[in-house]
């Protein structure tokens, strides 16, 4: 090799090194609205996504378009109102693949939570006034209560599988199934997922509130995310931060969604032992996992439980959750040992 062409040989090296270092990552934000909220999605675009950013957009709303077709109580002709609307008995009706893998979910996260998440429930929550029926002022009789109360029960729907097919089976004709506490988490896999196919490592994906993240932000850090500190007067505070990378969020509370009568608060949040609205200190909880499905339907069923027993589950399952809890004396913060151990791990 003569000095000479060695000498280009390194030139042209150099060149290439400034080039790509002048070349910058572009972070790319998405934004839109669906599941009667608002979506925002941001990824570090470095040259290698398959399809460009408007084409990635087209596809998340494809996407999102046909969760909500499965899965919305709020659409007549939906997959899932068409199963609620059935009123045939012990009759397998086939579903979607989708729909299936979200039910067969929360039969799972029934049983960590104690029967507190129970997607079964949805009867009680529209009498309620927390559904797709009519806004209430008053709370129901007790007698509307133990109507509706016969509807419940997560043993009274049956997921099974023949082949590559799935099908529900109901046991009363009028159950009904409300996705609400798990569906936009199943959202936010579905678009995270598709963001990875285009050969995208970086981004963060939140459907309202819930979230999911990879990868690390234009700051090469973990994506920085905000705990809310509960308030009763419509101010925003931050109660912790988080560097979330590779994990997903998601965040219960009853301070926003609830109405009033004679003074007392109803909280939009029914267990569905008693089916009526919770009433303990918990007033809100941060739950991480790998799928933001989990972590919605976990934020649900811990935060119906309440503070003491949602630690409990959480030691029980070495599961990461920040809890605030309402005292005599303000907010009080919480969390389990595997909450405290990826903390922690932040802060070195």
């Amino acid at each position: 090799m003569t000095k000479k062409f060695l000498l280009n040989l390194i030139n042209i090296l150099a060149l290439a090194f400034l080039l790509s270092a002048c070349q910058k990552e572009e972070v790319v934000s998405l934004n839109g609205k669906t599941m009667g909220t608002t979506y925002h999605i941001k990824y570090i675009d470095e040259g290698k996504a398959k399809l460009n950013s408007e084409q990635i957009y087209q596809g998340i709303e494809a996407i999102l378009q046909d969760v909500n077709a499965k899965m919305s109580t709020y659409i007549p002709d939906s997959e899932l109102s068409l199963f609620n609307k059935n009123p045939e008995v012990n009759t397998p009706i086939e579903v979607s693949a989708d729909l299936a893998r979200v039910v067969a979910e929360a039969i799972e996260l029934n049983q960590i939570t104690q029967g507190a998440l129970d997607v079964t429930v949805g009867p009680v929550v529209n009498l309620w006034g927390f559904g797709p029926e009519k806004r209430v002022e008053k709370a129901p009789t007790a007698e509307q209560i133990a109507e509706r109360k016969a509807w419940v029960g997560i043993e009274k729907v049956k997921l099974t599988q023949k082949n590559d097919k799935f099908f529900l089976t109901k046991s009363v004709p009028q159950l009904y199934i409300d996705l609400s506490s798990i569906a936009k988490g199943f959202g936010v896999d579905k678009v995270a997922d598709y963001i990875a196919e285009q050969g995208i490592t970086h981004y963060l994906v939140e459907i309202g509130g819930e979230i999911r993240a990879n990868g690390h932000n234009a700051e090469n850090k973990a994506w920085q995310i905000a705990i809310e500190k509960p308030t009763f007067d419509g101010t925003r505070s931050v109660s912790q931060v988080i560097g979330l990378q590779d994990f997903a969020m998601a965040t219960s509370g009853d301070y926003r969604n609830y109405f009033e009568q004679d003074g007392k608060r109803f909280s939009h949040e029914i267990d569905p032992k008693t089916c009526q609205p919770i009433q303990h200190n918990l007033a809100s909880i941060t739950v991480l996992s790998k799928s933001s499905m989990t972590a919605d339907g976990l934020s649900t069923g811990l935060f119906v439980l309440g503070a003491e027993k949602a630690l409990e589950v959480a030691e029980q399952y070495n599961l990461p959750i920040y809890l605030t809890v309402k005292t005599t004396q303000g907010f009080e913060n919480k969390m389990s040992s595997k909450f405290a151990e990826i903390l922690s791990t932040q802060k070195k």
